[in-house]
């Protein structure tokens, strides 16, 4: 490190070190001079530059004013070397001041055209700015302000001309900042960590007087670089917003303002000059405070949603600084001004927030500190008609504006709720501002019904199994919801918290009671008042509201609302909810054959009671308040749109009662009464979005009360939901969704709710036995539920046996020598047996009788047999199967699907008890028969899968009556559709043949193994299944066929290696001994063809090591 070289203090040998540089250089100006003398000037201490500053400023200047084009180089250097120089002395003489800032722009401008910048390059631009920074900074004492006299407008216009064109135009972003900040410096609103001269009262006056010449271009050149191109970096605009801020706040200053322009009149030899000076009288000021509203609205359109937060957060800087300065000057200006405050209290970012929230504090204590006389307007009135004039524009904007824009409005909504705070009670209580907000609300909020998938969706939540991932899967699925004016989700969560917080601050009653009276008022704000309403209940509970300290400080005293308040306005609403006209919407189109059949049964005319036969009692009175009543009779020509919009307002109203229960906690155990079995019935409806939202209130209700699954729920409540079904079973056609209720409940209980259904099952199976053709249609879904469920609760220990059992070997067994001596001998043994040699012996010996154990005696010695009372669940199966055995030959097709679904559940169950479970097999073989034979596709297809289901429980018991009345049939139909689908495309795969196929192929080869059919049998299904091994089928038919292959050697693997083989043999056997005969199969030698992939691939899995023929 060289040593530090002690600085020159001496003035006279300091002035004798500089002079010949300085001489050298007013006789030759060069760069290189330049640069030796700068060099020389930096070895001397600043006291002593300071007293030769005039000897050394004098050649730098003369190098500038030197007629004709300069070097950019030179004049660089130039303008380092006086930057180096302003920057350690002070500019002491007003003369030096002026020149000097005349001769720092002249380098800055065009020669021909002095009021544009010169096209030099950015490294000049960037050292001249410097240097005329650090001239504006150098500036002593009193000589600073006499750049804002009036004989100065013409030099300090060209100035603030020049800086604001080289702040827009230029494309250097150094360029650009660098002049934003000399113009800072230049109106002496600095920001920087220097020391700066403090005007006077007086002296601030005279300052905004003269620039208030150059406001207008000041303000407009400068609004056109803060919306300008984002590129320019977020540090351009925060310099533009802060020159924005300063002038502003410096020329229309409240006390400057109200203490008038001075009397005295300007000098007269000024001349034209005078025409530039500006009075700043009353209209002056408001011409001007309303051209600047219309920059600031556009400022600050463009800067709110800027993406940088630091753009962000010097708009609240600005606000601060114009509402705390020129708050009556610009009146115009205040209500934006305030716009985007209150918008900003919603920043993502904290740091943008927390200002925010301390700006609206200050603004708030001054206005009701300043307020005086009765005729001047409190901040709270200020902010409440802003939120009218919002709230009345608000349905134009979001229909109108961009995202972005309608983001911006409702977080501007949302931040004068948050800023009035509690006040919001008072400023609802006028009628027309909640009026214009709940309008303004109803608009916004309209859905789009048009999707023809939400009614095409349909619910399979009946079959969900209870387990601890429900609740996931159920969160996973949640629909979205589609509004007409906006699709972005940030705008839904805006709205949404816009209501909460009007739930939070308003009167629970006041807007339970309004939105009610437009839930009630037209079907065109229903669903929109249930969003609010149910948004307003979870925000007067005080869940997720942003709470904050930027409220104003009033009497009136903000908290959510008590318990007993929330839970009377709960009730109420759910009142509302649960009627008869707002619960029991139609959701699925009509026009169906079981719609028809249920209409029957829920026809005046078919009232059923399933306690007895009486067909007439018409006049039953309600006993379930909560579900009671008869559906609205509907036009079956319901259009999607009334569809959708039911379907909607349903979800709408069950996400309510999830909302309902997390704001009453544990206190809402007591509504559970009412409330829960009307969300069951919704529950099990077909339309899934309805079903899912039931779901997710269920799983709402369960965590708000304590419970810990549905099931518990469920389990716990019982008893009245139980009552309530038994009753309203007696009167369908005014309970009709009574079924669905005892559905859900046995999907999503275990078995303990056995025992208290039982007589409910009683009364189904009676009402089916009274009245097939009324009442299976509507029952059968429950007896479906109902057998899932006992073969949930009740697992077969066939079942477990199955899934437990290993999986077919994957790699073949080892390889066994064959021993030519024990085969021959055992050979000729059975070759003995079959001619009736030594036939005798055996017999001798089997016909040994051995003695009774004592087992066997303890046995015999019991009393006569006594049938052992079966399980309750495998009576009530019995009982449900046979029913089936009569539904199975049902006209309606849908129904005999059902059904097959059933009798498959009831076989699984009763596999426990072969004893039971034979004698009904074979009373519902006749019936099964015709459906695996002489039936729709459909039928054939679930009657096969029940066959199967048979198959695994029965065994032997069908072997005969498969062999001899199916396995025939479904040969023929093999062979006879095996063409069909190698020919056909692969469109054929969504047919209904193909899927009967797949289901035949992957059934019958398990089907075949576990009857233990003979070989004739096995014959005629490997005959059939052959044509499938081909590689012009389907893949997946193709893997089935290799399935029935893999089960049929496993019953007969000699004789189904000798069948591959002669289809395809991959090898030649060579005999082990010259005296045997070679083998010959007709597969040996064939070039490989369409089987040969397949024969290959079951050969090899199921035989071990078979060597692939060379081609």
């Amino acid at each position: 490190m060289p040593p530090i070289v002690a600085q020159i203090s001496d003035p006279k040998i300091a002035f004798a070190y500089l002079r010949p540089a300085c001489v050298l250089l007013t006789r030759a100006p060069t760069a290189t001079n330049v640069e030796t003398l700068s060099g020389q000037l930096k070895e001397v201490n600043d006291a002593t530059l300071q007293q030769l500053q005039e000897y050394v400023l004098f050649p730098l200047r003369f190098v500038l004013k030197v007629p004709g084009p300069k070097d950019e180089r030179l004049v660089q250097s130039v303008a380092e070397a006086v930057s180096h120089i302003l920057e350690n002395t002070c500019v002491q003489n007003w003369e030096t001041l002026r020149d000097l800032l005349s001769e720092l722009c002249l380098c800055l401008c065009s020669p021909s055209d002095p009021g544009k910048p010169a096209d030099t390059s950015e490294e000049l631009k960037s050292s001249v700015l410097r240097c005329l920074d650090a001239l504006l900074h150098a500036a002593y004492g009193d000589i600073v302000f006499k750049l804002f006299e009036p004989v100065m407008l013409p030099g300090l216009g060209a100035a603030i001309s020049l800086l604001l064109a080289l702040a827009e135009k230029e494309k250097s972003r150094g360029v650009q900042a660098a002049a934003l900040k000399c113009l800072q410096s230049l109106t002496l609103q600095c920001d920087c960590t220097q020391e700066h001269v403090v005007p006077s009262s007086e002296e601030r006056h005279a300052m905004g007087s003269t620039l208030a010449s150059f406001l207008p271009g000041i303000t407009v050149a400068v609004a056109r670089i803060i919306t300008g191109d984002l590129r320019q970096g977020h540090g351009v605009t925060i310099r533009a917003i802060k020159v924005m801020s300063r002038t502003v706040g410096l020329v229309m200053e409240d006390a400057q303002i109200q203490a008038g322009e001075p009397s005295k009149t300007p000098p007269a030899d000024l001349g034209r000059i005078a025409q530039l000076m500006v009075l700043r009288t009353p209209a002056w000021v408001k011409s001007t405070a309303e051209k600047l509203s219309v920059l600031l609205r556009k400022i600050i359109s463009c800067t709110s949603s800027h993406q940088h937060w630091r753009v962000r957060l010097e708009m609240v800087e600005l606000d601060d600084h114009l509402l705390a300065r020129c708050s009556q000057s610009l009146r115009e200006c205040v209500g934006p001004l305030l716009e985007a405050l209150v918008g900003a209290v919603n920043d993502e970012e904290p740091r943008v927030r927390k200002r925010c929230e301390d700006v609206l504090c200050e603004v708030s204590q001054r206005n009701q500190s300043c307020v005086s006389g009765s005729s001047a307007q409190t901040f709270t009135d200020v902010l409440s008609e802003n939120l009218h004039s919002l709230a009345t524009s608000l349905p134009r904007l979001m229909r109108t504006s961009d995202d972005q824009k309608k983001l911006f409005v409702l977080n501007v909504f949302l931040g004068y709720l948050k800023v009035l705070g509690p006040t919001v009670s008072v400023v609802l209580n006028s009628a027309a501002h909640l009026e214009r907000i709940s309008k303004a609300l109803m608009q916004v909020l309209e859905l789009d019904v048009m999707d023809v998938r939400i009614v095409e969706e349909r619910s399979h939540a009946v079959t969900i199994e209870t387990s601890p991932g429900s609740q996931d899967s159920y969160a996973a699925h949640i629909q979205r919801k589609h509004f007409l004016y906006f699709t972005d989700e940030k705008i839904f969560s805006a709205l949404m918290e816009i209501c909460r917080t009007l739930g939070y601050y308003g009167n629970i009653y006041l807007l339970t009671d309004h939105f009610l009276d437009l839930y009630q008022q037209s079907s065109a704000y229903r669903k929109q008042a249930a969003m609010v309403l149910n948004e307003i209940v979870t925000g007067a509970a005080g869940i997720a509201v942003a709470t904050a300290d930027h409220g104003l400080k009033s009497q009136v005293q903000g908290h959510s609302a008590s318990r007993e308040d929330l839970k009377v306005a709960v009730v109420s609403i759910m009142e509302e909810y649960t009627s008869l006209h707002n619960w029991h919407l139609i959701t699925v189109s009509e026009e169906t054959e079981r719609d028809r059949q249920d209409q029957q049964v829920l026809s005046p005319s078919g009232l059923l009671s399933i306690s007895n036969n009486n067909v007439g009692n018409t006049k039953a009175h309600q006993l379930n308040p909560s579900s009671s009543g008869t559906p609205p009779s509907s036009s079956s020509t319901s259009t999607i749109h009334q569809l959708n919009s039911n379907i909607w307002q349903l979800c709408i109203q069950l996400e309510g009662v999830a909302h309902f229960a997390q704001a009453l906690g544990p206190d809402f155990r007591p509504v559970l009464m009412t409330s829960l079995y009307p969300v069951l019935e919704k529950a099990g409806e077909e339309t899934l979005l309805v079903s899912q939202a039931a779901l997710g209130s269920m799983w709402a209700i369960s965590e708000a009360c304590g419970y810990r699954s549905l099931k518990e729920l469920i389990n716990d409540n019982c008893d009245y939901l139980l009552n309530d079904i038994s009753l309203n079973l007696q009167r369908l056609s005014q309970h009709p969704q009574a079924p669905r209720v005892l559905t859900v409940m046995l999907t999503h209980s275990d078995c303990s709710l056995l025992p208290l259904v039982g007589d409910i099952v009683e009364d189904v199976l009676t009402a089916l036995d009274l009245s097939y053709d009324h009442t299976a249609a509507l029952f059968c879904s429950v007896l479906h539920a109902l057998m899932k469920a006992l073969a949930r609760w009740f697992p077969s220990s066939r079942g477990r046996s199955r899934e437990s059992a290993p999986s077919k070997h994957t790699s073949p067994p080892p390889e066994e020598v064959l021993d030519i001596r024990h085969f021959l001998l055992e050979l000729r043994k059975q070759k003995e047996l079959a001619e009736g040699v030594g036939i005798e012996e055996d017999d001798v010996e089997n016909l040994e009788v051995h003695p009774p154990t004592e087992c066997e005696d303890a046995d015999d010695i019991g009393g006569p047999d006594v049938k052992v009372e079966l399980p309750a669940h495998l009576s009530t199966t019995k009982d449900v199967m046979e029913r089936c055995i009569h539904l199975l030959s049902d006209p309606c097709l849908r129904l005999r699907l059902k059904v097959l679904d059933v009798l498959e559940l009831c076989a699984c169950v009763l596999s426990e008890r072969e004893d039971e479970l034979l004698p009904m097999a074979h009373r519902c073989w006749p019936a099964l028969l015709q459906r695996l034979t002489a039936d729709d596709p459909l039928a054939v297809l679930r009657a096969f899968r029940v066959l199967c289901t048979l198959g695994e429980t029965c065994g032997d018991f069908l072997r005969r009556r498969v062999s001899k009345e199916v396995l025939p049939k479904l040969s023929s139909s093999l062979v006879r559709q095996a063409p069909v689908s190698a020919k056909a495309g692969p469109v054929y795969t969504h047919t209904l043949a193909y899927k009967l196929q797949l289901a035949v192929l992957q059934g019958l080869g398990s089907l075949c193994l576990r009857l233990n059919l003979g070989d004739a049998d096995l014959d005629a299904v490997c005959e059939a299944c052959l044509p499938y091994l081909s590689c012009r089928q389907p893949i997946r038919l193709q893997e089935a066929g290799r399935s029935v292959f893999h089960h049929l050697i496993q019953a007969d693997p000699d004789a189904f290696w000798f069948t591959l083989n002669e289809l395809h043999c991959p090898c030649s056997y060579v005999p082990p001994h010259p005296d045997l005969q070679p083998v010959r199969l007709s597969g040996m030698g064939r070039a490989r063809d369409e089987y040969s992939d397949n024969v290959l691939k079951l050969l090899r899995e199921e035989f071990g090591s078979v060597a692939e023929a060379t081609s």
